[in-house]
């Protein structure tokens, strides 16, 4: 199994995990979920409130799903040219939650609404964390083709 393979299966693991927390305990502090976010438990004191909260947790949980049966179907039946553009695809997607969400999870922890504080930089190094682990799937993919 080639590099990016491996990569595409071991991100869609770990994003099927995500999922699963959003569905069944999203106010949980595992994975991705919201319960990091003191904003989410009082949500619950405003029905109206919380129902889009909810709301917005399902359809991230249902957008990574969609993501992740992409991943899959490209690592069953995708070529060499469909995983290698999905392995930049997923870099260059990655990398937009440094310029759109980090600044945002940022001074929210600044403000002390993140729980445990810090929480961003965690976040922060796990989401590079896989931007770096593509780029090495990528470049030893890459190197492969050379030899």
């Amino acid at each position: 199994m080639d590099a990016i393979s491996v990569a595409l299966i071991v991100f869609g693991t770990l994003e099927l995990l995500n999922v699963l927390v959003l569905y069944l305990s999203p106010g949980s502090k595992r994975g991705n979920s919201v319960g990091f976010f003191n904003a989410y438990a009082k949500s619950k004191s405003d029905p109206e409130i919380h129902a889009l909260v909810t709301y917005l947790i399902n359809w991230v949980a249902g957008t990574k799903l969609i993501f992740i049966v992409l991943l899959i179907g490209i690592v069953i039946t995708g070529n060499a040219a469909t995983k290698v553009f999905s392995a930049i695809a997923l870099i260059f997607s990655i990398l937009t939650f440094f310029s759109r969400l980090y600044p945002g999870i940022r001074s929210m922890d600044q403000a002390g609404q993140i729980t445990p504080h810090g929480y961003s930089r965690t976040l922060g190094i796990m989401i590079a964390c896989f931007v770096i682990i593509f780029v090495i799937a990528l470049a030893t993919y890459l190197v492969g083709l050379q030899r």
